[in-house]
């Protein structure tokens, strides 16, 4: 039985709930160190206001559930330090994105660990430490989103609040065993920024099932007025329901043109290859087909850049940074103004180029990682030029569809012989989520990889729906 109907039958209360969640977070703070600030008295007091919209008769898939959100989204009272070390100020109002969680009635317990601004696939920092992977400690759970993904695995939330502007929801949900949307650009409002990272930014989910994440996504979806992106809405809870018909999917497994020259790690090969032959089991038709993505690795990095620039600009004490920050906060001064704008233009164009392959495929699918989680502490020493080359050969798949804005699943597909875990994704074009989701979900049931889990389950990590 999922939390939402637990509750929803006064099995157990959402302070219950609320109580265990902290008493979890406490647990593991010493070593899987996912939260960077911990909400203590003010979630219990958001699930009593919980307990009594229950007992009122009132109804809600995540009227109770407590999740967490990523340290990039402001909750009232807390601050938003986006990985950075120094001194915040607390907010004064939520982000777009956790007003609907809390409308939804969702209990926020507290907020994860990014790296500094969202640059890296690790979440490691001086401002708050290690984050480490609950499948094995000694191994990062990716990033940026690896405070959320790790919370989620470790069963301490069972969903939780990402962003994703390079990978950082699919790269952590691939190396924690967990699904991850990337929905559509604005699909979560970005508001109180306009857009973030000059569009390459969208929050996103994490959860151990398709479902859950589905659920949570439908909560936190929704446009402010403010917003510059605000596609139209979709049905992805409905889409749950729906089995999808015979679809033609494009498999890729080359990533797009890069400086760095790529290396696909076998057991990642393998293991999209499974996903591959799962879904032809199932009745689709897989071809081996590399899309022809065009110059868009020169469109992204003006872009991340540029928004690295404009968030440093905000940290109060700016010289606490790390000197890679420095150095792609330099890099959006050089890289601003044209070409900047110019980077942007571009992206109609390489959406056309896309296009052209889901004319002929409904889906594709691609490794979402190029090799399994890195050692806690890879990052560590290197130069901003040899952090960028081992990034890029680890992860060179997800980013792509951070330049187009179009919505992208991880799904777990298995695990290295030290069990480790590997993902694959499914990718669409504009409004596809329904159909990656419908798409999961069939292959969630064949496969069921939420029965594998690395620690027991506590009660909290139960499913949502």
């Amino acid at each position: 039985m999922g939390l939402g109907r637990a509750l929803a039958q006064g099995e157990v209360s959402a302070r219950e709930l609320a109580q265990e969640a902290l008493r979890r977070i406490e647990v593991t703070q010493g070593t899987l160190n996912a939260f960077r600030w911990v909400r203590g008295e003010d979630a219990l007091r958001d699930a009593d206001a919980a307990d009594r919209r229950l007992r009122s008769g009132e109804r809600g898939a995540l009227l109770g559930v407590p999740v967490a959100v990523k340290d990039d989204m402001d909750v009232a009272g807390l601050p938003t330090a986006f990985g950075c070390p120094g001194d915040f100020p607390v907010k004064r109002a939520d982000s777009e994105a956790v007003r609907r969680l809390r409308a939804a009635g969702a209990v926020i317990v507290g907020k994860t660990n990014t790296p500094e601004l969202g640059q890296w696939p690790v979440t490691e920092g001086p401002a708050f430490g290690v984050t480490r992977n609950p499948w094995n400690t000694a191994y990062t759970p990716g990033g940026s989103s690896g405070g959320s993904a790790a919370a989620v695995a470790a069963g301490i939330v069972p969903a939780a609040l990402g962003s994703d502007g390079a990978g950082s929801v699919r790269i952590p949900a691939a190396w924690t065993h967990l699904v991850g949307i990337k929905p559509q650009r604005g699909r979560i409002s970005a508001w109180p920024e306009r857009e973030a990272f000059r569009g390459l930014t969208c929050g996103g989910v994490l959860a151990r099932t398709v479902a859950d994440a589905a659920l949570l996504l439908a909560a936190a979806s929704g446009s402010h007025a403010g917003d510059l992106h605000r596609p139209a809405a979709v049905d992805v809870v409905a889409a749950l329901e729906r089995t999808p018909r015979r679809l033609r999917i494009a498999l890729s497994l080359r990533p797009a043109f890069a400086a760095v020259r790529h290396r696909l790690d076998p057991r990642v090969r393998a293991a999209t290859l499974r996903t591959a032959e799962r879904l032809e089991a199932l009745g689709h038709e897989v071809v081996p087909e590399e899309p022809r993505f065009g110059p868009v690795g020169l469109t992204f990095v003006p872009r991340s850049m540029s928004g690295v620039r404009e968030w440093a600009g905000r940290v109060p004490e700016r010289r606490l940074l790390d000197g890679r920050t420095h150095l792609n906060a330099r890099g959006g001064l050089v890289l601003g103004g044209a070409v900047l704008r110019a980077a942007r233009a571009a992206e109609a164009p390489l959406r056309g180029r896309m296009n052209a392959l889901f004319g002929r495929y409904d889906a594709l699918l691609t490794p979402t990682t190029a090799a399994p989680p890195l050692p806690v502490g890879a990052l560590d020493g290197l130069s901003g030029r040899e952090t960028n080359s081992l990034m890029i050969t680890a992860c060179p798949y997800a980013w792509p569809w951070n330049v187009l804005g179009w919505p992208a699943v991880n799904v777990p597909a298995g695990f290295t012989e030290n069990g480790l875990p590997l993902g694959s994704q499914l990718l669409g074009p504009a409004g596809a989520e329904p159909l990656l989701v419908s798409l999961a979900a069939q292959l969630e049931e064949e496969e069921r990889w939420f029965e594998r889990r690395p620690v027991a389950d506590r009660g909290v990590g139960r499913a949502v729906a």
